[in-house]
């Protein structure tokens, strides 16, 4: 049945792409993935220390201020914040107002997000013609490692992810649905403009950049005549889809203004022109060469990006033909779609479609690489659009269906021996972590062998059997993802601050807790604790601004501490391993003693 008020063109673009006979994806199996690569104890770990204790101790800060002004001008361990745009702490203040202050109810937003592409990717590929592409795209991104471990963590990547090609997917339809009903097209351009605007409020003004660079670049390539390219960018500056856009974005960053006079130099200027070039103040993330993200796109869809391998050998022959008709393939096109070398149908619709979809992740990926700031969380933006990118060069290789399917899986299977024996031979390099009732090193072997032995048989039944074909690698998917969560288990008392606050109320209680020196590394105390925690001769980034505009007493100095012990009060110090070192005279000074050892912090009390 065609969709209201489609064409007779709009019905022969989204007739199926070729399948080969036996190869199928039910919708079913990628929402059952999805939800146990998202959800599955989804609330087990603690608050991780550094960005998450950062994200989940703001909006917590929001909802016990009772102040509006903090719900404009965000703050951290009791002092503004300014760094980010405040969509991610709003919905997350939503969550714990109705779930309360819980793990799970912190990472919702990110988890519920990653679902949202998922659903986004299945329905794209549907409105494309290429259903089965959408939903392979589907589960090759929620199940790759990297996209998997964000979608469980409470950062804003994910949700600007979301957003960013939801607002994409919608500016590409209204490019495409030039002959449909012009309603349909305005409906298209304004979903468009008000999620990016809400994508602008989720990280910044990179999602108007990306933005502009992947419709920019579209237009460029498939309007030659300057003209034509100024007709159709004009056709995206409709009044109605910008004043739209405007009316979302434009109120907060207003009332931040208002409330905060520096507001507009530090978040426009420092925030994103200044850390573009790599002049921010202060110097907090990482820089990189140009590269610095093609190893990275491996690991963060791993098992899947080890595909391409199998492409190399499996590749189609095109041919010109003409368009099938009612799903069904004409005659001189795909009849042997089931063989590795396949002829297929490239019409030009799916010339278009397959031009956008990779500009969509290609000029996200050169802008990162481009600049100065980089960190591993960016790609996820990049991660959708990849995904059906190699989803739809998947099928026009018939899914590498026979022997183009078994060396992806050889190889993950000869890299994990390979690592596996020299893992064996280099024991000094493993801790002495317990996972899983092991010791690290004999856990890793363990999860090596099993990785190479499940690759080895995903590779097998991906060349013997059209069904389930590419399915079987999600055995190591799984496999690699429980391995993970695992590690992460065993690693609690190092990454995250809950048991040392378990600590503290049950063998130290009545105590005033302080940090020395280094906030980041402890930034989920203030969340477990319920309040701001007083930093001692703090070397904090995070808290650099706003320890600048507001005068307190939470970041102090050496001699201000002195004062504090001097006037009596039972107190108890975390310290980090590292810091150690320089804190013990001062602990002699001040007479505290060691009482508690909690992964890498220990805690200093006085009598």
């Amino acid at each position: 049945m065609k969709e209201a008020g489609a064409s007779p063109a709009d019905s022969r673009r989204n007739s199926p792409g070729p399948v080969p006979r036996g190869f199928n994806l039910p919708a079913w199996l990628v929402w059952a993935t999805a939800l146990v690569f998202i959800f599955a104890g989804l609330g087990s770990s603690g608050i991780l220390d550094n960005n998450e204790g950062l994200y989940a101790e703001i909006p917590r800060e929001m909802l016990a201020s009772h102040d509006w002004r903090m719900w404009v001008i965000p703050h951290l361990n009791g002092l503004p914040y300014m760094e980010k745009p405040p969509l991610l702490y709003w919905l997350t203040a939503i969550s714990f107002g109705a779930f309360g202050l819980s793990e799970w109810a912190a990472r919702a937003v990110p988890a519920l997000s990653a679902l949202t592409c998922v659903g986004l990717l299945m329905w794209f590929g549907r409105r494309i013609g290429h259903a089965l592409a959408g939903r392979f795209a589907a589960l090759v991104f929620i199940s790759g490692i990297g996209v998997a471990a964000m979608a469980r963590v409470l950062m804003f990547d994910m949700l600007l992810t979301a957003l960013l090609v939801a607002a994409l997917m919608h500016a590409f339809l209204f490019l495409r649905e030039a002959e449909t009903e012009p309603s349909l097209r305005r409906s298209s351009l304004r979903w468009s403009w008000a999620l990016l605007a809400l994508a602008l409020l989720a990280k910044g003004l990179v999602a108007l950049v990306l933005a502009s660079l992947v419709v920019g670049g579209h237009l460029l390539a498939t309007k030659r005549r300057p003209l034509a390219f100024l007709r159709a960018c004009g056709a995206f500056l409709e009044p109605v889809s910008v004043l739209l856009f405007i009316a979302i974005a434009a109120p907060w960053h207003i009332a931040a203004s208002l409330v905060e006079p520096v507001f507009p130099w530090f978040y426009f200027v420092n925030e994103h022109v200044l850390r573009f070039l790599g002049r921010r103040e202060p110097h907090d993330y990482y820089a990189g060469p140009w590269w610095y993200y093609l190893p990275r796109i491996a690991i963060f869809l791993f098992p899947w990006s080890f595909l391409v391998l199998g492409m190399v050998g499996g590749r189609a022959r095109v041919e010109a033909v003409s368009e099938p008709e009612n799903g069904q393939v004409a005659s001189g096109g795909a009849a042997h779609v089931g063989l590795a070398k396949a002829q297929i149908v490239v019409s030009p619709a799916d010339r278009e479609s397959g031009l956008f979809i990779g500009l969509a992740w290609l000029l996200p990926l050169l802008f990162f690489s481009v600049s100065s700031a980089k960190a591993n969380y960016y790609l996820v933006a990049v991660m959708p659009f990849l995904a059906f990118h190699l989803a739809l060069a998947l099928e026009k290789r018939s899914w590498l269906v026979g022997r183009a399917g078994l060396w992806p899986g050889l190889l993950i299977a000869v890299v994990a021996i390979v690592l596996g024996l020299v893992l064996a031979n280099r024991p000094d390099t493993i801790s002495q972590t317990v996972v899983a009732g092991m010791g690290a090193r004999s856990f890793l072997l363990w999860a090596l062998g099993g990785a190479a032995l499940l690759s080895a048989a995903a590779a097998m039944a991906a060349a013997r059997w059209a069904r389930p074909g590419l399915l079987a690698y999600l055995a190591p998917a799984f496999w690699t993802g429980g391995a993970l969560w695992l590690v992460l288990m065993a690693m609690q008392p190092t990454i995250s601050t809950r048991e040392l606050v378990q600590a503290l109320r049950q063998d130290m209680p009545g105590r005033t807790v302080y940090l020395y020196r280094n906030f980041e590394q402890q930034s989920s105390l203030p969340f477990y604790l319920r309040h701001p925690v007083p930093v001692i001769d703090p070397h904090s980034n995070d808290l650099f601004w706003g320890n600048r505009l507001r005068s307190n007493d939470l970041l102090i100095s050496v001699d201000q501490f002195s004062q504090r012990v001097a006037q009596g009060g039972r107190v108890a110090v975390v310290v980090t391993e590292r810091q150690r070192g320089d804190f013990g005279p001062l602990a002699a000074q001040w007479r505290l003693h060691e009482a508690k050892r909690i992964g890498d912090l220990r805690i200093y009390v006085n009598e």
